[in-house]
């Protein structure tokens, strides 16, 4: 049989697992379906020991053990919460840092996952638990794309992925190498269509997703429409102000065609207000030329561990009469499916607990 040659690989790609493994195998001079194997065992087979890929030569498997040990997965988790519609793990690691990832299961059958780009987080939101904790550091995009292979290997459906949880995914630069490796057709093999990226505002990662990943959805946290009042909730406002973020994302628009989310965490008693309502209906105004490719999603805010007890949980009804002003100036607004409240599915939440926890069993 005649042995392939592999392609000259990317130092991108060389930088994940998957291309370190062609790069073995190029190594010991074996076949390109090698890798093939390799990916089916671990994406079809759900088989995470390279001990048990047994259509690998035992040499070959030994080999890669000694070089990526036991298990294709690197990271492990250390405590998980459940709810009858979603599970919340907490995962280590290498180092001993953690973060967490949400499984959500709807309704209608289809499950949603959303994953954290870094621990912790440095931008300093006011009124979120990851805020509290500051950066620890960046995730490699092995570490990003881990929490979505913990869940394939559990033969779980991955409908939709969003990076959402710990972390600012447009300040880490492997989240650019984590979504090639979950769009690239023998591994995860997704759609952009099934991504969602939120942001706060960065505007250097929005211009590089648009010209990189247009197909992307889209999600810009907005959380006040006064400049004022955004800069003090959410400091990142004062290096990109939201003026010229609205910019970057009319062009986003223009060019790739797709949709942009608006996120809106209502904080009662903080931007709840009808002139709160109004200022936003008049931003959405100025772009009504748009005005089909902009979704406003209203969310409960769930109250957070270290967060200042300032920022509460809305009442329904004034959930209701904010989306009510929205939708009868005429503007696509939803008010977002709530999970895992009593799991306290807010990001930072389960690392905060389990940190306090491990901190009252040290002592």
């Amino acid at each position: 049989m005649t042995k392939g040659t592999f392609h000259q690989l990317s130092s991108e790609k060389i930088a994940t697992k998957y291309g370190q493994l062609q790069q073995l195998l190029h190594a010991e001079n074996e076949p390109k379906f090698r890798f093939t194997q390799i990916a089916q065992a671990i994406f079809k087979q759900k088989i995470h020991q390279f001990e048990n890929m047994t259509v690998l030569p035992k040499r070959l498997r030994e080999k890669i053990v000694e070089q990526f040990g036991s298990s294709i997965l690197g990271i492990k988790p250390v405590a998980q919460t459940s709810s009858p519609q979603a599970d919340k793990v907490l995962f280590e690691l290498s180092g001993g840092d953690k973060v967490e990832t949400v499984a959500m299961k709807y309704r209608a059958g289809w499950e949603s996952f959303c994953i954290s780009s870094q621990s912790g987080c440095g931008f300093g939101c006011r009124f979120c638990a990851t805020g509290t904790i500051g950066l620890k550091r960046n995730l490699t995009a092995d570490e990003i794309t881990d929490q979505i292979l913990y869940f394939t290997l559990k033969n779980r459906s991955l409908d939709s992925i969003s990076f959402m949880g710990m972390g600012e995914a447009l300040a880490n630069p492997h989240t650019f190498t984590a979504i090639r490796t979950l769009t690239e057709p023998e591994l995860f093999g997704l759609s952009q269509r099934r991504l969602t990226v939120s942001t706060i505002g960065i505007i250097p990662g929005i211009q590089k997703l648009t010209r990189q990943f247009p197909q992307i959805h889209l999600t810009f946290s907005l959380h006040s429409p006064f400049d004022d009042q955004r800069s003090e909730l959410m400091p990142i406002n004062k290096k990109y102000p939201l003026a010229d973020v609205l910019e970057v994302l009319d062009e986003h628009v223009k060019m790739t065609g797709r949709k942009v989310y608006i996120a809106y965490v209502l904080l009662p008693g903080v931007n709840d207000s009808p002139d709160h309502a109004k200022k936003l209906i008049s931003i959405l105004r100025k772009r009504m030329d748009l005005k089909q490719l902009y979704h406003l999603n209203l969310i409960r805010y769930n109250p957070a561990l270290g967060v200042a007890d300032d920022y509460k949980r809305p009442e329904e009804h004034d959930i209701r009469s904010f989306y009510q002003q929205i939708k009868q100036a005429g503007f696509k607004a939803t008010i977002r499916q709530s999970f895992g409240v009593e799991i306290d599915a807010a990001c930072g939440q389960l690392y905060g607990q389990y940190e306090a926890n491990k901190r009252f069993s040290d002592n």
